[in-house]
């Protein structure tokens, strides 16, 4: 054993190390992502690790690879959960023969995110055990815990780690390598009765679900990380994950208190010992009401006069991400303490606002404005996606109209085109989210005849989360140089005919090619092809001369590039921002701005 100082990913990649585990297969997110590139960084040499394209496909080969008696581990944030339902759902049915743990990162907030989502409820309605850590160490042991239990009762099972556990550092105990397990694989064994899912077969394991999770409720009021701490009076506070960490730290005096680290299968023998003697339990947890609405079953199952309080009572916020501040106002208002005086300190001047916007030189911006610029005075609608893109929607850009999910943009284009066939329908897409959603929806544009223009932004990486390869980079998360899978072909092996690839730094062809293209009937692709700022080095920096300089600010007043500003009532340039993209020195009407350098972005 020996002490590291980790980032809660790190600890719980290297907790499914110290495991055995054989497998890793994820689709980056913030705040799972580090999990799978922790494991990347440090494997032994023993383990398979994949970046999938997307969490039903990790899911699946992690299935299979579980199927023949291997350690598997899937990595994804809560939405990415969505994706991967379709076989999760039928694969608690069938069952695993190795230790099989989804690793889910949640984010309350939410800060990266479309949506809040409590995967504590799709354990439920999955029926699938979760594991709720509360501090980085406890992350880095439960992970193991969670291997041993679900290769013990063959069922995947759940590991939720919120933001502020992901993305927490801790120094902790962690064993050497030559402590790691090493678990021999048995290999796929036929047998259609159990790995062929059929009505039937889903009939019979479902009652054999339902039992067994009945039981584990009782086996779990045992595990260690079902915990009450006792103390005095009548009222009690029911807890987990980081939420238990904040509840300690807001804590002046013993009051009972139960953490809850398995919220499903809900221990409940060890709640009716909590509470026992209590008259009241406040549940502070987010999400979802879980531990709450679980606490009031309980009561009612045992006739336990306990009052119940939390979400559903408002004494806790129904949404958003709860704090250290916000839990110990609430336990001060339940225990009827007088609030905590603040330290009298100078007041700070509010921080500026900071509206996240594009890089500078980011290739996606050319992109919006060639688009913009060809467009402009006819009926249009801008489907945008999740990546970097989604910020295309901010002034003055102002070229995104819809963001719902993953690929989305590509189908909810062609529900308006077919609608109102007069608007000219785009849809955006990154070159890792195609990969991931995107194939699917332009077959389907393409059957079903939509009239539409696609716009593949692509700038070689998963540029949102961190650039991670894709399967159009050329390379693997294990350091592999793979066959480029080429965009273009795949568009041309679909149907459509005409696909053009431009570089959308060059300003006036972009413009040229969009007006072009967007002019012609059916489906029908651009690729806008330019590699991220963050992985080129720029050669040159863009200037202006401010003798030349008219100061109309169309520079400005179009683009909303950040190293773009105002020196007095003229266009200057941020230096230290600046990667020589030249967009800027192409829309200038006057030639004030040179010096910059396309070639270097490539």
């Amino acid at each position: 054993m020996h002490t590291e100082f980790l980032m809660g990913n790190e600890a719980i990649a290297l907790g499914a190390l110290a495991a055995g585990v054989h497998l890793v297969a994820g689709y980056p997110g913030t705040p799972s992502t580090e999990v799978l590139e922790t494991v990347a960084k440090r494997n032994p040499g023993t383990v398979h690790v994949e970046w999938s394209i997307n969490e039903k496909a990790a899911m699946e080969v992690a299935a299979g690879a579980a199927y023949a008696g291997a350690r598997t581990l899937v990595t994804m944030k809560q939405v990415g959960l969505n994706v991967a339902s379709d076989p999760l759902m039928s694969l608690e049915y069938i069952g695993v023969k190795g230790g099989m743990v989804i690793m889910v990162a949640d984010d309350p907030g939410p800060i990266s995110s479309q949506t809040e989502q409590d995967t504590r409820t799709f354990a439920m309605f999955s029926k699938v055990p979760l594991f709720d850590p509360s501090s980085v160490q406890e992350a880095y042991t439960m992970i193991q815990e969670a291997f041993d239990f679900s290769e013990k009762y063959g069922t995947p099972v759940f590991f939720r780690a919120t933001t502020r556990i992901d993305h927490g550092y801790e120094a902790i105990e962690v064993k050497d390598e030559a402590e790691y397990k090493k678990l021999p694989v048995e290999g796929f064994i036929k047998d259609s009765s159990r790995w062929v899912i059929f009505p039937r077969l889903s009939v019979i394991n479902h009652a054999k679900i339902e039992q067994r999770n009945a039981a584990l409720s009782d086996t779990l009021s045992d595990y260690a990380g079902n915990q009450i701490l006792k103390g005095s009076g009548r009222k009690g506070i029911a807890s987990h994950g980081i939420n238990f960490t904040y509840v300690q730290e807001a804590m002046t005096e013993a009051v009972p208190l139960l953490r809850i680290a398995t919220p499903f299968p809900f221990p409940e023998r060890k709640a009716v010992e909590f509470m026992q003697d209590l008259d009241e339990v406040l549940c502070v947890e987010e999400l979802d009401p879980v531990i709450e609405r679980a606490m009031v079953y309980v009561c009612g199952k045992y006739g336990l006069k306990t009052r119940i309080r939390g979400k559903l009572t408002g004494d806790i916020a129904p949404s958003g991400e709860n704090t250290i501040a916000s839990v110990q106002a609430a336990l001060d208002k339940y225990l009827g303490r007088a609030p905590k005086e603040a330290k009298q300190s100078d007041p700070l001047p509010p921080l500026p606002v900071r509206p996240p916007v594009l890089c500078a030189g980011c290739p996606h911006r050319a992109s919006f404005y060639a688009v913009k610029r060809a467009m402009q005075g006819q009926k249009t609608i801008y489907c945008g996606d999740i990546g970097c893109y989604t910020l295309g929607n901010a002034q003055p850009l102002d070229m995104c109209d819809t963001c719902l999910c993953m690929g989305a943009g590509i189908n909810i284009a062609q529900g308006v085109f077919h609608l109102e066939p007069d608007t000219k329908a785009f849809a955006f897409v990154g070159d890792s989210t195609f990969f991931a959603s995107g194939i699917t929806g332009t077959i389907n544009a393409f059957y079903n005849q939509a009239d539409m223009t696609l716009i593949v932004l692509d700038n070689s990486t998963t540029a949102m989360t961190g650039h991670q390869p894709h399967p159009g980079t050329g390379r693997t998360v294990m350091g592999q140089i793979v066959e480029k899978v080429k965009i273009e072909s795949i568009l041309k092996a679909i149907g459509l005919t005409t696909v053009e690839i431009v570089d959308p730094l060059d300003h006036k062809l972009a413009v040229e090619t969009v007006k072009r293209v967007a002019a012609e009937p059916g489906v029908k692709a651009i690729i806008f092809r330019s590699p991220c700022v963050a992985i080129t080095k720029p050669k040159a920096q863009s200037h202006v001369d401010s003798d030349r300089c008219i100061g109309c600010r169309r520079c400005i007043d179009q683009l909303g590039c950040p190293a773009l500003i105002l020196n007095g009532k003229k266009a200057a340039i941020d230096p230290s921002l600046c990667t020589g993209c030249t967009l800027c020195e192409q829309v200038c009407p006057v030639g004030a701005i040179t010096g910059g350098d396309r070639d270097a972005q490539k």
